[in-house]
């Protein structure tokens, strides 16, 4: 078993050394209570690959409540092992990973330890070179859920923008993908990028957050086709076919595997008036709306609670969709973006002669075009809509492989 552990894991350091990515790799297999090939270690677990990288470094930390390492903070884990923490910039939700989607972050200081914390989701998305003075590495360690509209890859993107510009190096530790085992969905057009698309990937994109980074730098994304001083502490014992239910909830409306594993194709009714669960315990587990009373059976009313202060048709009954007793394993099998629900849902709104979409263009910001809009309202089946997407699949299928450091 060693002997084939040990050849394996030389084959897998042979692949990635090949990928044109920063990587460093690992030499043993972890242990485990199963066996010591089932254990998926992140990154940031890896501290023999990156603590010695920074010796003598003054280091800053994009992170949040996912940032940890065996239960304890990256950040504590950081300052124990007598690292030169400086500063703490904060992407969307906080450090602590409390705030509601949209939520405009504020600069402060950690409670715990002191330590400045510059918002990267509020006045500006981007730090400036004042924020960075005084760092010589940066480290980007964020639980990702593979998805174009979740904004931490925009948080990524503009990290490295940053740090090329002002000779700091980035250091990503890793971390799985609960969402890399597919790629679907329309490839994002220049005009509709912002904050919730900046690049031209489909909206499930089959990378982890390190394999992301290198796309960046690879294919030339930053300003003025700049490239961030970069290298990717990969996960260990890990391939994008691999369930991983994350161990902490990577933000305040993303609660379980489950939704996570939902949030894909039930967050383009966020462009819509149709609620996805904002406000409940079962956030985009179920999808409803007021509108739909007498069409639907599951009822469930939004209440104004941590993470979501203000939900979607707030104290109203919403009528609609549960899928909490999905089964995990269906869920994860169905590898594509389920669409069905969204043309239902638009036709019922139709024949209530009700607005499905809402007024200020999100839907468009969140497909990454407007022709999944129009298809929609051409009445286009599902089997159209799909077909319109795979030239744009294949091309960016292409540009993929140049990026994968799990084979």
């Amino acid at each position: 078993m060693k002997i084939r552990n040990m050849i394996l894991l030389l084959f897998i350091n042979m692949l990635i050394s090949c990928t044109g990515g920063n990587a460093v790799t690992d030499s043993t297999l972890i242990s485990s209570t199963i066996s010591e090939e089932e254990t998926i270690t992140p990154g940031a677990e890896r501290s023999d690959e990156y603590l010695r990288l920074l010796e003598g470094k003054r280091i800053g930390l994009v992170v949040n409540q996912s940032s940890t390492v065996r239960n304890e903070h990256l950040v504590d884990f950081l300052i124990r092992n007598k690292v030169d923490v400086q500063k703490l910039y904060a992407p969307e939700h906080g450090i602590r990973g409390k705030e509601d989607a949209g939520a405009k972050i504020e600069d402060g200081k950690d409670v715990k330890t002191g330590l400045t914390i510059t918002s990267l989701y509020g006045k500006k998305k981007k730090p400036g070179k004042e924020d960075l003075a005084g760092i010589d590495v940066l480290i980007f360690d964020i639980q990702d859920v593979g998805v174009r509209f979740y904004t931490y890859i925009s948080t990524l993107h503009y990290v490295m923008e940053a740090a090329a510009e002002n000779d700091i190096q980035v250091i990503v530790l890793d971390r799985p993908n609960p969402n890399a085992h597919y790629v679907d969905g329309p490839v994002l057009e220049k005009e509709y990028s912002s904050f919730v698309g900046m690049h031209p990937v489909p909206v499930v994109y089959g990378l982890t957050i390190g394999e992301y980074a290198n796309m960046i730098n690879g294919e030339k994304w930053l300003a003025n086709q700049i490239s961030a001083d970069l290298i990717v502490i990969p996960c260990g014992n890990y391939s994008h076919e691999r369930k991983y239910p994350l161990p902490i909830k990577p933000s305040p409306n993303l609660p379980n595997y489950k939704s996570v594993l939902l949030y894909p194709s039930l967050c383009f009714f966020e462009g819509t008036n149709v609620s996805v669960g904002r406000g409940t315990n079962t956030q985009f587990q179920v999808i409803g709306s007021p509108v739909l009373k007498g069409k639907k059976e599951y009822k469930f009313t939004p209440k104004s609670m941590a993470g979501a202060k203000f939900p979607k048709h707030e104290n109203q009954a919403c009528y609609g969709d549960s899928f909490v007793n999905e089964r995990e394993d269906v869920l994860f099998n169905n590898s594509k973006l389920d669409i069905r629900y969204l043309l239902e849902y638009y036709q019922a709104y139709k024949l209530n002669e009700e607005e499905f979409f809402l007024e200020n263009n999100f839907f468009n910001k969140l497909a990454g075009n407007a022709s999944l809009q129009n298809a929609i309202r051409s009445g286009n089946t599902e089997s159209q809509i799909r077909t319109s997407w795979a030239s744009g699949l294949k091309a960016y299928n292409d540009i993929r492989k140049k990026y994968l450091l799990y084979k």
